[in-house]
């Protein structure tokens, strides 16, 4: 299958590494423009200059927006911004947001604050602003990256399972809202998938160990034996904002090599 997105523009937050730097890859080599969003205004025009570099002849728009997405603030400047370089936004992913997980009792109310403002409210500000142009054009597409302890929560999960369960809702509200108008609205699980904060956390933890041997205990818990890569996620997110996926809204897909214990 030749899944095409020409023509389409794709705002990607989290889009300086891992998953969002895939998919912006992704998505540009399949035709579509794509705005990068992230704070590290570096890393993002590093990785802008990663994704044009894979393009050869390909002469779609790819261009850099630092924003942090955790403000309203700068959430408002930030879609501006992007408005004003590519106009009409057609699809939106989620995608801002990093593991952070403890005992219930250990996190204080910034802590918590802090998780919802960047996986939720973020989400919830970039959908507000986006929809009503998608609805209007009766066409758009929203993916919302969580992971598979929204499904499946475990003890010391929190503030992460929480934050991304609340996605998980939202996500079902706005399909069942946006569907009149051909505004489809899906989430993405991640699982295990080499990407920049898992770098960080084996550099941070055992820089003596490689990758693989410092993930091997959790590697043990995937079905399927291996760790993922973020290409391989990126598949899956382009699939569901193509047209190739027009009748597939309101799901919670796992991209987990089958670790997730729910369906």
């Amino acid at each position: 299958m030749d899944v095409r997105l020409d023509g389409r523009t794709a705002l990607i937050t989290g889009a300086s590494e891992g998953l969002g730097l895939a998919m912006a890859r992704k998505f540009a080599e399949s035709g579509a423009n794509v705005a990068m969003v992230s704070r590290n205004a570096e890393k993002l025009e590093a990785g802008r200059q990663s994704v044009l570099s894979s393009l050869g002849g390909n002469t779609v728009k790819v261009e850099a927006i630092p924003c942090d997405v955790s403000r309203a603030d700068t959430v408002a400047e930030g879609w501006a911004k992007v408005t004003d370089a590519f106009g009409d936004v057609d699809i939106l992913v989620n995608n801002a947001g990093a593991t952070a997980i403890g005992p219930f009792l250990s996190h204080s109310d910034e802590v918590w604050q802090a998780d919802l403002d960047l996986k939720l409210f973020a989400a919830i500000r970039l959908c507000r602003l986006a929809m009503p142009g998608m609805a209007e054009r009766k066409w758009g597409r929203i993916i919302n990256v969580l992971a598979g302890m929204a499904k499946a929560p475990a003890p010391n999960s929190s503030p992460t399972s929480v934050s991304r369960a609340a996605g998980m809702a939202l996500t079902k509200v706005l399909a069942g809202e946006g569907a009149p108008d051909n505004v489809l609205v899906n989430a993405l699980l991640v699982g295990l998938i080499r990407s920049g904060q898992h770098e960080r956390r084996h550099a941070k933890n055992a820089p003596d160990k490689s990758f693989d041997e410092f993930f091997e205990p959790q590697r043990k818990q995937i079905p399927l034996g291996r760790i993922g890569e973020a290409e391989e996620f990126a598949n899956m997110a382009c699939f569901l904002v193509s047209d190739a996926a027009s009748y597939v809204t309101g799901c919670a897909i796992n991209v987990d090599g089958g670790r997730t214990p729910v369906v």
